[in-house]
């Protein structure tokens, strides 16, 4: 499952937006994404087991408990292929720029 895939889910965003804020037991993440999505516990295991397998999450136990905290390694390909978008709209910002500067200098010499 490529990162994008995994991203698309609304159960898993919500779930990264839970565990990006601070450590997570998943009973805690459980609770609040039954809630909000009114999901079954075995569906929401299903989607922390997903973002374990993809690098997006990181599980840490403690004793019975099972701790979720956020994977900033797991954002890789995505963060690759935003880096892809950023260049291509910093040369079109700079491009305007130049032209908005021509612009005022044109202004200025007619005026």
């Amino acid at each position: 499952m490529n990162a994008f895939d995994v991203l698309s889910d609304p159960v898993r965003r919500r779930t990264l937006e839970l565990i990006s804020q601070r450590e997570h037991a998943s009973g805690e993440i459980v609770k609040v994404v039954e809630s909000e999505f009114g999901i079954s516990q075995s569906a929401v295991s299903q989607h922390l087991r997903v973002l374990r397998e993809t690098g997006f999450a990181i599980v840490r136990k403690e004793g019975a408990k099972r701790c979720y905290e956020i994977n900033p390694a797991g954002f890789a390909d995505v963060d690759a292929w935003l880096d892809q978008l950023r260049f291509f709209w910093a040369s079109r910002m700079e491009a305007l720029a130049t032209e908005v500067e021509r612009g005022k200098r044109s202004d200025r010499g007619a005026g």
